[in-house]
Order: structure tokens, then C-alpha cells, then sequence
């Protein structure tokens, strides 16, 4: 057995660390792994039909036999989203706290995974061992309950994970994030502390959950003679439970709408996270036995997703919701990084329709601002600093921080996906790099659309195609029929029939001058002559590269 204090603790993010979604880091120390979360990511717009983006695991799966589980911080997509696609090729345990689980539960029934996968549901202060590791579950607040703060216990030292946070003093549900325990474990002496980075560049506080329950009594006072339309996001169960509160002082009744809202309310409400009086929800089929003013619809779609509820309605595509002028639609939620287009958009179209649209001051974060990180790193005291959760400016500003806290420049770490971080009481060094990625997600393929599939999109997307048709006659290889000329995306044939027909004509003489002079031409080198004959002829004519696709067939 080596002794304790030349072991290394490797740290090894395998995604999460470039952009907002697809967290999933690796701890590894001689023979064991644990994995913290595994979460997937929303399509790029250059991704063109994708629909999710999960973390390339290979480093994983080569080392199989050394990961003990999955140890999950809260129940949010971009933490637990990768799972049920990752348990298809690496079947391991779960640990997580009550509700996260439930969540994770209704994921895994989907996919047929709930059987064979273990689970262990852990309760905050509670640890578990894998491994080498003792890991142990600290009570944290977020805009999902029950989200929790990691301290992995290794033989090189603690690291304290604080998954994603606010400090709420006064939260809707259960207790305020447990202080206490932070500092106590900072006594011992913290290696390392990875902070959540989102919101480092704000300064002040996050304020409390509670606000937004003052902001929404406001409205519900002001538009006692309207129907109410809030979005927010699905997960954020205390949201809901305010809504659910104001609307019954209210008395309206409460429609929920959108497939993840429906679903995480019932995870919600069967693990006791959510308290609904008798009566107060109804199924959207009975909206109109109500008067609308007496109606509230809590509904997904805040972020302008063009397949959600909210969209749907915006656009006039909602099978059972129609916007009326004079409906309120409230907002309750910022758009993230890269979503405001959609939002505006939807904001415009739901203004269009005669709604009065609200979305000042009906949201908090759920991500601490810098004085609460100021708070933990004082608490937690970490030798070393690593940043995690964000894109490379929140984490840059997640590192000034720490520095300006008295952490030397030399012990804070900006990493990226891949980094492996070796660290010990004497020193923390990236020593090496694996391989990660993105695997991406299209319908039921998963990984079998790379860039090469990609940028066949973008270019069918941008320039349309061109199929030519020809047949041959088999042995004498003499032109039978054809070349016909079918586009798509390239330009409307009934409106340029000159265009084609000279193209045909370019392409007739092109393809029985390759005929006759090589009387044994094979179908590569007709379908080249095609191809660059096409090219040239169509660039020349319009300033415009269609992919060309020569079908040859013989008869």
C-alpha cells in the first residue's frame, strides 16, 4: 500500500467547463473513479436538426473498472440530462438526493433503463463511501429543491463541489443552504474548491426566492380581470409553488402545461416537494368551463423554444390555448446566453396577438452572485481555487475573485474539458489531457451524425441540391435517357427552364465526350465529369455551389 501523502487526487472535467450545460467531472484517486453529474447541453445553432448534445465519455469507459457510480449534485437537464444515454454503455449506481432521484426515476422509466440501473437515494448530511472516496451530501439552495453541495473525502485531501448555488436565507421549501457545515469542514483544511461560476461577473447578492412570491401577489392584484399565462422553467418547483400560493389567495384555478412541467409536478408532488390544496389544479380540457379570469396556466416555453408551449401558443399552433387580447403573459425567467432572439421574438408575437407581457423583475437566479462566493471561499478556506460551471468569462471572473480573497494566483485554476489535474497538499499541476467531446443526439441515433453529416446540412441548408439523372445502356455504355435535372433549394425550376435546359445541354455534350473517347469510362469517372461540369457551368451562370449529386443507371 503506498503511503497517503504521495498519492495524487486527479480532477478531470469531461465537459461543462466551455459553456453553460453538459457538466460532468471525473475524481480519480489509484483505483477509484467517481463521476459528479452527467449532464447534457442544447444544440448550437450550426447544429442543424440536432436535438441534444451529451459529453463523450470514452475516458470512462476505458477505465471502467475503476468508476464506482455516479454521484449527482441536483436535477436540473444540463446535470442529469446524459444519463439515461451514458447507463446504455456503463451501467453503474446513482447516488442522489430524494427528489433529484424521483426526477432521474421518471428519466430512466422513459428509456427502459429503470430496472437494471441501482439506485441509493442520500439524504443531506449523510455520506457515502465508493472507493477510496468518502462523499458527503451538504444542504445547498437553488431554483430546483434539494440540490446539494459535495465534500469528496480522499486520502490526498477534501474537495468541496459546490454543484450549482445560491445562499437563500429564506427559501419557499425546507431549510436555508447549511453554513454551518461548510465552515466546519473548512476547519479541517480543503484542498480544493470548485465553485459555480454563472453568475461571478454579477456583483451583490442573489436575492431570495421569496421576491418573486411578493412581484407575483402584485400582478395577481393588479389583473384581477385578466387570464394569467406564466412561463418559467419546468424544474424550478418553488416557482411553481408560489404561483400555486397566489393563485388560490386569489382563487383561480391553475391549468399546468408543457410535458417536463406536467412531468417534475408530479415528481414533486408525490415526494412531497410541492403542496397543492384539493381542487386548485385542473386539466387544461376544463379551461373553459371558468371564466378566464379565474384561471391561471403555468406553462415551459420562457426561454422562446420553438417546440415549447409558449411558442406554440405565440404562434397560433397551441391545440387547446389561444392568445386573447388582454390576456397578462409573465415571463418568470432570464434568457440564457444565446436565447434572447427567441425570447424577443416570442415577446413580439404574444404583443402582436393584444397580450400585455410582463418579464421585469418576476425571476431571481438561482446561481450565487460574488458576495455569496466571497461567502464560501471564506468559510471553506481551499488551498486550491478551480472554477467550474460556465463559460470562459465566468470563470475568469470566478478566478478574480478567489485572488482577490488572498488565493495566490499560482493555486487558482482555469481548466478546460479534458485537463487533468493532479493534486496533492504539496502542489497541483495539469499533468496530462484525455479525450472529450461532444456526442450528438438526433431522434433515436445517438452519435451517428458527425460534422461530415453536419456540414452536408449546412450546405444542403445554404445552396440546395442538384440531382442529375441519366441512364446507359448496359455493356455499350450509350447515353439511353437523360441527363434529367431535378433541384431543390437552388432555384425554382418552373421560372428558370433556360437555365436548365442550357445545363442540360452543357451536361449531354460533356457526358458523351467522356463516352467516346474512353469507351470503358467507370461510373466514378462519368459522375466526376458530371459533378465538375455542373459546378462550373452553374458558378459561372448564378454565383451559387449547389451540391451536385450524379444517379447513373444502366438497363
Amino acid at each position: 500500500m503506498k503511503k497517503e501523502n504521495n498519492g495524487k487526487l486527479r480532477i478531470i472535467p469531461l465537459g461543462g467547463l466551455e459553456k453553460i450545460g453538459m457538466n460532468i467531472t471525473a475524481f480519480e484517486y489509484e483505483d477509484s473513479i467517481i463521476v459528479v453529474d452527467c449532464g447534457l447541453a442544447f444544440p448550437e445553432e450550426d447544429m442543424l436538426g440536432i436535438d441534444l448534445v451529451i459529453p463523450d465519455v470514452s475516458y470512462l469507459k476505458d477505465n471502467i473498472e475503476k468508476v464506482k457510480g455516479f454521484v449527482i449534485t441536483h436535477g436540473h437537464e444540463d446535470h442529469i440530462g446524459a444519463l439515461p444515454y451514458v447507463l446504455r454503455e456503463m451501467n453503474l449506481p446513482i447516488y442522489a438526493t430524494k427528489l433529484t432521484m424521483g426526477i432521474i426515476e421518471r428519466k430512466l422509466t422513459e428509456h427502459n433503463l429503470l430496472r437494471s440501473t441501482r439506485r441509493k437515494v442520500v439524504r443531506h448530511g449523510q455520506s457515502i463511501n465508493l472507493g477510496h472516496f468518502r462523499i458527503e451530501f451538504i444542504k445547498t439552495n437553488h431554483s430546483i429543491q434539494d440540490a446539494a453541495a459535495l465534500a469528496i473525502y480522499s486520502p490526498a485531501g477534501i474537495v468541496v463541489h459546490t454543484g450549482d448555488f445560491k445562499v437563500d436565507y429564506t427559501p419557499v421549501f425546507g431549510d436555508a443552504i447549511d453554513l454551518q457545515r461548510f465552515a466546519e469542514i473548512g476547519k479541517k483544511g480543503v484542498l480544493a474548491l470548485m465553485s459555480d461560476s454563472t453568475n461571478a461577473e454579477r456583483k451583490g447578492f442573489t436575492q431570495s426566492e421569496r421576491t418573486v412570491g411578493v412581484t407575483f401577489d402584485h400582478i395577481f392584484a393588479e389583473h384581477q380581470n385578466t387570464r394569467l399565462i406564466i412561463a418559467t422553467f419546468a424544474s424550478n418547483v418553488d416557482r411553481v409553488q408560489q404561483i400555486i400560493n397566489t393563485a388560490c389567495k386569489y382563487d383561480r384555478k391553475v391549468v399546468v402545461e408543457g410535458r417536463s412541467m406536467v412531468n417534475i409536478i408530479q415528481v414533486a408532488q408525490e415526494l412531497g416537494y410541492l403542496n397543492v390544496p384539493d381542487k386548485t389544479l385542473i386539466e387544461i380540457d376544463q379551461m373553459k368551463n371558468y371564466p378566464p379570469e379565474k384561471t391561471v396556466l403555468i406553462t415551459t416555453g420562457s426561454q422562446g423554444e420553438s417546440m415549447a408551449a409558449l411558442s406554440r401558443m405565440a404562434a397560433d399552433i397551441h391545440k387547446k390555448v389561444t392568445i386573447m387580447p388582454g390576456d397578462t403573459v409573465i415571463l418568470s425567467s432570464n434568457p440564457i446566453p444565446g436565447n434572447e432572439k427567441s425570447v424577443s421574438r416570442v415577446i413580439n408575437e404574444l404583443s402582436a396577438k393584444g397580450a400585455n407581457v410582463i418579464f421585469q423583475d418576476v425571476h431571481v437566479s438561482g446561481h450565487a452572485c460574488q458576495e455569496e462566493l466571497k461567502l464560501i471561499y471564506s468559510l471553506v478556506k481551499p488551498r486550491y481555487a478551480i472554477p467550474v460551471h460556465g463559460e470562459f468569462r465566468h470563470l475568469k471572473a470566478n478566478a478574480e475573485l478567489a485572488m482577490s480573497l488572498g488565493i495566490p494566483k499560482d493555486n487558482v485554476y482555469i481548466l478546460q474539458s479534458g485537463d487533468v489535474l493532479e493534486v496533492s497538499s504539496q502542489e497541483a499541476k495539469v499533468v496530462d489531457k484525455v479525450h472529450t467531446g461532444s456526442i450528438l443526439v438526433d431522434g433515436l441515433g445517438v452519435g451517428d451524425v458527425g460534422n461530415i453529416v453536419l456540414r452536408d446540412r449546412q450546405h444542403l441548408a445554404e445552396d440546395g441540391i442538384l440531382i442529375v439523372v441519366l441512364t446507359l445502356e448496359k455493356g455499350s455504355n450509350q447515353l439511353l435517357a437523360g441527363p434529367d435535372i431535378v433541384s431543390r433549394g437552388f432555384v425554382y425550376v418552373r421560372e428558370s427552364e433556360g437555365l436548365m435546359e442550357e445545363a442540360r445541354h452543357v451536361l449531354t455534350d460533356a457526358v458523351e465526350d467522356c463516352l467516346t473517347h474512353q469507351r470503358n469510362a467507370d461510373w466514378s469517372k462519368i459522375k466526376l465529369v458530371i459533378r465538375d461540369t455542373m459546378n462550373e457551368f452553374i458558378w459561372k451562370r448564378t454565383k451559387r455551389r449547389p451540391m451536385i449529386l450524379p444517379i447513373i443507371m444502366d438497363v
